[in-house]
């Protein structure tokens, strides 16, 4: 009687022990799910930490460099794409004009559309041009100031990209007296004030970049 109560004792411990095997989570799967945990929070966290220090205009990343200017300058002009075409029919991340385009070189806009690079290095040209163009008016009235507003040379710049280098010519040399704004109501102030005070001193001027950039 004995042996038999031990024997189904040993059953017992036997059917409870590989029930608790059957059930337990193996070593392994702990393993994969704790690693799988911290990529996730780690993922998590990247993100975030980029979503709070991605480098905008005047930024510790990025300073008031020439790259935070052109941003700038491009994130108002298209939202920074390079596929934007306005109700004017102005292209790209710059918003250039067909007139324009000509002036550098660039007789296909369907195609600089499609090129990020060659619009990178129009827009150097051209703000190297209106550079050479406005190089008297920058070293006479930057330091000054004009209704308001403290004239500095990628001020001066940013408004040529927006009204031509002609017309932001008349408007310092008028004192403000005679200003411009596009089809939206933007005007030369507003560029002015918003774009000043980046270094662009990388851009140096040319009389005809296009044939050196493009």
């Amino acid at each position: 009687m004995i042996s038999e109560r031990n024997f189904y004792y040993t059953i017992l411990i036997a059917t409870i022990f590989s029930l608790f095997v059957a059930f337990s989570p193996s070593p392994r799967s702990d393993f994969h799910e704790a690693s799988a945990s911290t990529e996730i929070l780690n993922y998590n966290f990247v993100v975030s930490e980029v979503a709070e220090t991605y480098p905008s205009p005047k930024s510790p990343f990025l300073d008031n460099s020439y790259v935070a200017f052109k941003e700038a300058l491009a994130f108002k002009e298209s939202q920074g794409k390079y596929g934007a075409v306005n109700t004017l029919g102005y292209l790209g991340k710059f918003q250039f004009g067909i007139t324009t385009l000509e002036l550098l070189g660039i007789y296909n806009p369907e195609s600089f559309l499609t090129n990020p690079a060659l619009q990178e290095k129009a827009f150097l040209a051209n703000t190297r041009r209106n550079k050479w163009v406005l190089r008297r008016d920058i070293k006479r009235f930057v330091g000054k100031e004009i209704n308001g507003i403290e004239v500095t040379e990628s001020g001066i710049l940013a408004a040529a990209h927006l009204a031509g280098p002609g017309n932001v010519k008349r408007y310092l040399r008028s004192l403000g007296a005679e200003d411009f704004t596009d089809a939206y109501g933007t005007g030369i102030p507003y560029y002015m004030r918003k774009f000043s005070g980046f270094d662009t001193s990388f851009v140096t001027p040319h009389k005809k970049p296009n044939s050196t950039l493009l």
